[in-house]
């Protein structure tokens, strides 16, 4: 016999499957809602640092490479004295907390704008060497630590300046909400800023002095922990093809303290592309959120629904594999016995015929056979069809339908009706909350980087404003696209609308118009992708501009997040200008409660517009939205956009939904082990058996001509090689029956 044919294994594994299934069942389900703080709130703060990293490192990486390039463009013109590069630098940026100007060979403090700068912490002789000009980190005296970025100013024929300029680590736009406090960490561990938590003696009450002490050492707990975990690589903290963030980042959670429980994020950062560093990565920051959340200490589903699940599966499958075992394996092991005990020559003995299906049907051939053996290969009326072989119609299909529905009544209401969680599910207040804060983060992204572009036109408006050599202007313009990717296109553009100089793609201003009256607009409505472009008029050129057109792809990259579902950015008229999903350039949102929440999001009555979130509970499921209006300063305020963001509930690591998940598992599961093992036993045994089941019946009804081939070495096939053998046995001896008759031939 075959090890893996037959009617043995099919069942035997269909019996194993449904006992596995019936314990997954009992363990996954009856392991849900146990924590008292929901697995999505904790992804929620992972998330949330990561926006605080990226965010961090965009602006260091960005304030050092704006300075850098500023340097550039002077040092490429005419010597202007170090106030005038001060006041243009501040001028055009508004991001350094302080900025100086000193001579190198002697020291010699040139000037200096905003906050008094450390310059003591230089080393003027170590700044020839190897990254003798990176960026360092510095403690003031009042505690506060500051970025000191440097680079050189250079003329010929006057002494070398160093152009210095400090950076705060704040994070710039991050919303934080009521709740909420967020640091920066060194790789030991010690917080170098933190926002959220007021001083002990800004409060009122004795209960808040004590609250915000707590919050203090909680942070401070946290940011030891987070120290010792982000000294990792970033493959040994997330699941094999997780994606997503690359640094490491995670979460923790804390004390309790009135009621609520502190939970943390935390994240380094990261370069954006893989295998890449920055100035910002290589100073071993660490970002660390915290929010207190409210903990639900009872259950929040019914585990016992595990166990009785469980108990139904096994009882519907004892009653499936018995209903197997009775009706098709035994009487088939039967047969084989009874085909076996005729090819050795018993045939005094009658078979034993089972009651249906085809085994019964080759039961009541056997019979006959055996009656044909007994007459010497002669029918007669002993051999005819004994009676009640109509029931042999309810065959082996049959009954691998009834074993089919009767999984079926436990695996389908599995899957499609029981612990639906639409209706039920409790969504986290702090989920609501991060989906708003999130989304007002990423709108401050968009707008902080549309403003940084524009910032970067006007600088290279302010250089070219002296040349007047296509050659000279388009060497400005080619230096500035390799170094800011987020151009497709720069030239200068007069006011008859004529392009004089260009770099990158072709530019998609219309033909013969001057520049626009908007710092930034939005070009390209009808095709198939927005055109947002900025301006910047030249000095002294009478009414040209360099204009920039951005990459679509660099506003779409900066909305992909994980944990936000899908994101848009809409203009003032709510049309879709990008996304991090697929879109069509200036459609409306794909729903009307999405356009009326943006719409009463601008639209605060006797407030001024800021973001905000709904959950909604319908008939297309639990969905979580968020708004988030252009509310800071700068170029790209009156553009009047809105990030909106919204997520279906079903996808977040929810008790009910998980609950959920899990029992649609299971029912799959189920149908998968029955479909697996059902179709198997039809196809190994089933067909072969109805095969079976007509040769035999044509042998006994006398054709001895047709040789029968077994298919499989298994108990159908072994019934096959004895009606094989008991067809040579009646053959041979009407052939000897036939040979021993007297011929009549030459009687007289």
């Amino acid at each position: 016999m075959s090890l893996l044919g037959g009617i043995r294994p099919p069942i035997a594994i269909l019996a194993a499957l449904l006992l596995s299934v019936a314990g997954v069942t009992a363990v996954s389900l009856g392991r849900v809602g146990q924590d008292t703080v929901s697995e999505a709130v904790l992804t929620s703060q992972q998330h949330f640092a990561e926006d605080g990293a990226i965010a961090l490192r965009a602006s260091l990486d960005e304030s050092v490479t704006d300075l850098n390039r500023a340097a550039a463009l002077f040092n490429a013109g005419e010597p202007v004295t170090p106030d005038a590069v001060l006041d243009k630098i501040g001028s055009v940026y508004q991001k350094w907390r302080g900025t100086a100007i000193i001579e190198i060979e002697s020291g010699k403090l040139l000037a200096a704008r905003g906050e008094t700068l450390p310059l003591t912490a230089i080393d003027r002789g170590k700044l020839a060497e190897e990254n003798g000009l990176a960026p360092r980190m510095v403690r003031l005296e009042n505690g506060e630590t500051r970025l000191l970025s440097l680079t050189l100013l250079s003329w010929e024929g006057q002494p070398q300046q160093l152009l210095i300029a400090s950076s705060s680590l704040k994070f710039p736009g991050i919303s934080l909400g009521k709740f909420r406090a967020i640091a920066v960490l060194d790789s030991t561990g010690a917080i170098l800023s933190s926002d959220g938590i007021p001083e002990p003696e800004q409060v009122l009450t004795d209960l808040q002095r004590e609250e915000v002490k707590h919050s203090r050492k909680q942070l401070a707990a946290f940011s030891k922990a987070a120290a010792e975990k982000a000294d990792r690589h970033p493959l040994k903290t997330k699941e094999p093809g997780a994606g997503g963030f690359l640094g490491v980042s995670g979460s923790m959670t804390g004390d309790r303290y009135l009621g609520e429980r502190f939970v943390a994020g935390y994240a380094t950062l990261t370069a954006p592309r893989p295998g890449e560093s920055t100035i910002a990565t290589g100073l071993g920051l660490t970002v660390v959120s915290m929010v207190g959340v409210a903990e639900d200490p009872t259950r929040t589903v019914d585990t016992v629904f595990g166990l009785i699940a469980a108990g139904a599966l096994l009882v519907i499958g004892a009653l499936a594999v018995a209903l197997l075992l009775g009706a098709v394996q035994r009487p088939l092991l039967r047969l084989f016995l009874e085909s076996r005990r005729l090819t050795r020559g018993d045939v005094h003995r009658p078979v034993t015929v089972p009651r249906f299906g085809e085994t019964a049907r080759i039961g009541r051939a056997l019979e006959r056979l055996r009656l044909q053996l007994l007459n010497g290969g002669h029918g007669g009326s002993d051999s005819a069809p004994p009676p009640g072989r109509a029931a042999g119609r309810f065959g082996i299909r049959a009954l691998l339908s009834v074993c089919a529905v009767l999984l079926l009544l436990w695996s389908a209401p599995m899957v499609l009706l029981l612990n639906r969680a639409d209706s039920a599910a409790v969504i986290p207040q702090q989920l609501v909350n991060d989906q708003r804060e999130r989304t007002d983060t990423l709108t401050d992204r968009v707008r902080r980087a549309l403003n940084e572009g524009h910032a970067d036109l006007v600088s290279v408006a302010s250089l070219i404003g002296d040349r007047t050599a296509a050659e000279d202007m388009t060497e400005v313009l080619e230096r500035t696209s390799r170094e800011h990717l987020r151009y497709r296109s720069l030239y200068v553009l007069d006011a008859d609308g004529r392009i004089l100089a260009r770099a990158g793609e072709e530019p998609r201003h219309p033909a013969g118009e001057g520049p626009a009256a908007e710092a930034i607009t939005v070009l390209g409505e009808g095709g198939k992708e927005p055109v947002v472009t900025g301006y910047a008029e030249v000095p002294g050129r009478e009414g040209a501009a360099v204009v920039g057109e951005f990459r679509i792809d660099f506003l779409n990259s900066l909305l992909k997040r994980p944990g936000l579902g899908e994101v848009r950015v809409v203009d003032a008229e709510r049309r879709v200008i990008g996304g991090n999903t697929g879109y069509r350039a200036f459609q409306r949102l794909p729903s009307q409660r999405l356009d009326a929440l943006v719409e009463g999001t601008n639209q605060q009555v006797g407030m001024s517009p800021r973001p905000s979130s709904v959950l909604y509970r319908d008939e297309d499921g639990t969905q979580m939205a968020a708004a988030a209006p252009f509310v800071g300063g700068g170029a790209a305020k009156p553009l009047g956009w809105t990030v909106v963001s919204w997520q279906s509930a079903a996808g977040l690591d929810i008790p009910e939904y998980t609950f959920q998940n899990r029992t649609v598992l299971a029912g799959l599961l189920g149908l998968t082990a029955a479909a697996a093992c059902l179709g198997w036993l039809h196809i190994v045994v089933g067909r072969p058996l109805r095969e079976l089941a007509r040769q035999a019946e044509a042998l006994a009804d006398g054709d001895h001509r047709t040789v029968l081939y077994p298919r499989h070495h298994d108990e159908v096939g072994a019934v096959v090689r004895s009606l094989e053998l008991i067809r040579q046995t009646l053959q041979e001896q009407r052939r000897r029956d036939g040979a021993a008759a007297p011929s009549p031939v030459g009687r007289n």
